[in-house]
């Protein structure tokens, strides 16, 4: 492996330090590891770059000249790395994010203005949808996933959990009737999803196991958005997040209902993202800031 640039750092530490034994204590090296490295340098330059004494170190000619020439390159080498680690935060880049309909506005949408007041040259390509997307046939840097993860080579960052409950509008529990068991749930107006992950069923707690139950009902959409303006409307019953539903419970909108049946009813939501340790610092800026403030929007659920 060629690491030119690692036997310049030495070179020039020696030449700094006075000695091998100086340079390579301040290295965490050993005296020979550093006299073996200078050796092969000499011998694969054709050149002298010392002269040694058991008094002191001096540079010859041609060692005058590496010297002088490693410096340069050592702090060339420097700056390039200075400007991609610190100054990308100034140049900026565009963070392209997903994220479900529900969790996008109400969760992610509000801490937007906050993140471009830390970071203006930071652009956000935001698509919500509660399809599943592709990170890599879309180009998404960050998603934001609602439960269980598939394998694969990506990273997630765990935001929490979205709890759900079944509600309903007051209009429509006067029309209908309350449920007071699952059993009655057949009876009801189920609104439900169409995406491919989506099924019929809604987990239920029975006689303290829990069961998946098929359910109906007159609509079926691809967000979460959806059913939840249909439910306000009196359309019928929606299984729901609890982030989602929040603001409407709290007016009045809507009525939970069939509370102890869902009691363990949740999903795990994780940011997914691609990069590893040497991860964009668009990236790695918005993750940083999103993700803790993000798990707090979701606890303030509870």
């Amino acid at each position: 492996m060629d690491n030119r640039a690692g036997e310049m750092q030495v070179f020039t530490r020696v030449i700094e330090a006075g000695s091998f034994t100086e340079a390579a204590r301040l290295m965490l090296m050993t005296p020979s590891t550093v006299s073996k490295l200078i050796g092969r340098l000499e011998n694969r330059l054709g050149v002298r770059l010392l002269e040694r004494s058991t008094r002191r170190l001096s540079l010859t000619a041609e060692g005058q000249v590496y010297y002088e020439r490693s410096l340069a390159l050592i702090g060339e080498l420097d700056d390039v790395e200075r400007s991609l680690s610190q100054g990308v935060a100034s140049s900026g880049g565009t963070v392209r994010v997903n994220a479900s309909v529900a969790f996008g506005v109400l969760g992610l949408e509000p801490l937007l203005p906050a993140f471009w007041h830390e970071h203006q040259k930071i652009a956000v390509d935001l698509s919500l949808s509660d399809e599943i997307v592709d990170l890599y046939l879309d180009r998404t840097d960050v998603a934001f996933r609602v439960g269980p993860l598939q394998g694969s080579a990506m990273i997630a960052r765990k935001i929490g959990v979205a709890h759900r409950k079944i509600v309903a509008s007051p209009d429509y529990l006067e029309r209908h009737g309350t449920p007071r068991a699952v059993d009655e749930l057949a009876v009801h107006n189920c609104l439900g999803f169409n995406f491919r992950r989506a099924a019929p069923v809604w987990p239920l707690k029975e006689s303290g196991r829990v069961v998946d139950r098929t359910v109906n009902g007159s609509l079926l959409a691809n967000n979460g958005e959806t059913v939840r303006r249909m439910a306000i409307a009196g359309i019928g019953l929606a299984r729901l997040a609890d982030y989602h539903v929040r603001a409407d419970l709290n007016a009045g909108r809507l009525v939970e209902v069939l509370s102890e049946a869902v009691e363990s009813d949740g999903e795990l939501i994780h940011a997914l993202y691609l990069g590893g340790p040497r991860l964009p610092f668009r990236v790695r800026a918005f993750l940083d800031f999103v993700c803790p403030r993000l798990q707090g929007f979701l606890q303030a659920s509870r």
